[in-house]
């Protein structure tokens, strides 16, 4: 499933080609996306912050992605809050993983989403550079079923 979620992001999230984000894992119990230093490099020599928060964001919304599309469900998925901790300079390539444990939550979120039509998740991402932990991200992902989705722009 790598390559269908890479496709998407770059296809509806251009920010993510921008950033040079590919995907290295995809499957309901993880998602890991990689970025390169050279596109996210800021005036210091290491990553942007945006990029790191970018990179945790996509991450943790692949996870989400690939878990309602694996279960055959279609709701459109946004962000509703975050919080980034960064740990230590990000001094080379860097990896975002986020990994799915809790089987409550997503019943939880399951059921939500059948009778109300949305439904929320909180998903954290740990980003990586050469083995080390350098930040950390949590976030609440809302999904809002066909009924209440914003439809896609002319051309998508």
């Amino acid at each position: 499933m790598t390559e269908p979620l890479e496709r998407y992001l770059h296809t509806r999230i251009p920010l993510s080609a921008a950033l040079g984000v590919r995907v290295l894992e995809a499957n309901p119990e993880c998602v890991r996306l990689t970025a390169p230093l050279g596109p996210n490099i800021n005036h210091t020599g290491t990553v942007f912050g945006g990029s790191a928060a970018a990179v945790a964001i996509l991450t943790a919304w692949g996870l989400l992605h690939v878990r309602l599309a694996t279960g055959g469900l279609r709701a459109q998925t946004l962000i509703q809050r975050n919080r980034m901790e960064y740990l230590q300079p990000i001094r080379a390539d860097f990896e975002g993983e986020c990994r799915f444990a809790d089987a409550v939550s997503w019943n939880r979120f399951l059921t939500m989403l059948e009778r109300h039509g949305r439904a929320r998740l909180a998903l954290e991402t740990e980003l990586r550079c050469l083995g080390r932990s350098v930040g950390r991200f949590a976030g609440a992902f809302v999904a809002l079923g066909a009924a209440l989705a914003v439809p896609d722009p002319p051309g998508l």
